[in-house]
């Protein structure tokens, strides 16, 4: 999977480089945004949209989902270089949804360097991730793949759709991790995460069959393997924020314990909340709601998930729902090496390292 992305990422770029180029000029304004009815500012719109935004996308990120989509595209029978644009929808959203989780949460690092928020400032942060959110609807608009009324139509309800339930998603999170009181089962959490994080792997699986007018049928089935993947990927990255937090046990930096030192409600604190004597579900949800954690704070409340057996159970569960999601590509007619990458995904996303 590492060799596809590798691949694919470049090709990525370059499409994410001409929604929005990494050089903002009158030209580009006036194709994609209108005449200006008095006058554009191309160096504001350089400086508040371009600027930050490329500075996230350049600081890494895999472009899976972009990935993903191609790849359904594929195997699909359709030519992945005529719908290059179409599948950078879900990166930018992605990538939206990360600048604004980010000033919500008071994140202090993303991918190894100051959170947007912290180098340009919350509102130019914020503007930047909002645009992200609209420019999906730009490629839709702007029609490059020649699509027909009815499917362009499919796609504007698919995205508004999928769009809102994301939000439904964060507001729970939010609300899980602000309130010390909140009681939170297994179930509300997957709802969260098939919200949350699973909407945009939807969204991925959604648009690739729309774009090559698959039957309803295979739409769900691979929005289904799209949604359950995304899942396994949610419960995968707040095991690898436990495991990067004890491999740095030594180093009490900005990223160090995030998901505890934000007091979020992963599926292991669930699982240890619901597993450990009175007194330690006590401290644990102490620990969590913290102004803020010492590193023996945070080791602490590992500890606590470690002893419970949460971490395993995390993991368990993340593999389960991986193995479904395989299964629903069983019922889909793609073409055969395409599924079995997108099978591979299914692996990577709780395998991965970072």
């Amino acid at each position: 999977m590492r060799d596809v992305l590798a691949e694919w990422r470049p090709v990525v770029d370059r499409a994410l480089e001409e929604l929005l180029p990494r050089e903002i000029d009158e030209d580009y304004l006036a194709e994609w945004f209108g005449p200006a009815s008095y006058c554009h500012d191309p160096d504001a719109i350089q400086r508040a949209l371009s600027d930050p935004i490329w500075d996230l996308l350049d600081r890494g990120g895999k472009r899976w989902r972009a990935v993903v989509c191609l790849l359904l595209l594929d195997g699909f029978g359709a030519d992945p270089e005529d719908h290059l644009l179409y599948a950078c929808i879900p990166e930018l959203l992605h990538n939206g949804t990360i600048i604004v989780d980010d000033v919500e949460d008071g994140a202090e690092m993303r991918r190894g360097e100051p959170a947007l928020h912290h180098r340009f400032g919350q509102d130019v942060a914020l503007n930047a991730g909002n645009a992200m959110y609209f420019l999906p609807l730009k490629v839709i608009n702007a029609n490059p793949g020649d699509l027909d009324a009815e499917t362009q139509l499919a796609a504007y309800d698919m995205l508004i759709y999928e769009l809102n339930r994301t939000h439904l998603g964060q507001g729970m999170d939010i609300y899980w991790h602000r309130n010390r009181e909140a009681t939170v089962e297994e179930a509300e959490y997957l709802e969260m995460c098939a919200c949350k994080t699973g909407c945009l792997g939807r969204i991925v699986a959604r648009l690739a069959a729309i774009l090559t007018d698959q039957p309803d049928e295979v739409e769900r089935e691979v929005a289904a393997y799209a949604e359950e993947m995304s899942i396994a990927f949610q419960i995968g990255d707040d095991i690898l924020d436990v495991e990067n937090s004890l491999e740095q046990a030594g180093e009490f930096g900005k990223a160090f314990g995030n998901d505890i030192r934000e007091g979020k409600r992963t599926l292991m604190v669930i699982h240890a909340l619901d597993s450990v004597e009175q007194r330690e579900a006590d401290r644990l949800v102490s620990i969590l709601h913290a102004e803020e954690n010492s590193r023996e704070e945070v080791l602490e409340a590992i500890e606590i998930l470690q002893t419970a057996g949460s971490i395993e159970y995390a993991r368990e569960r993340a593999l389960t729902f991986a193995e479904s999601a395989r299964g629903h590509l069983a019922n889909v007619p793609l073409e055969e090496e395409r599924a079995d990458q997108l099978a591979s995904f299914t692996a990577f996303v709780i395998e991965r390292d970072a």
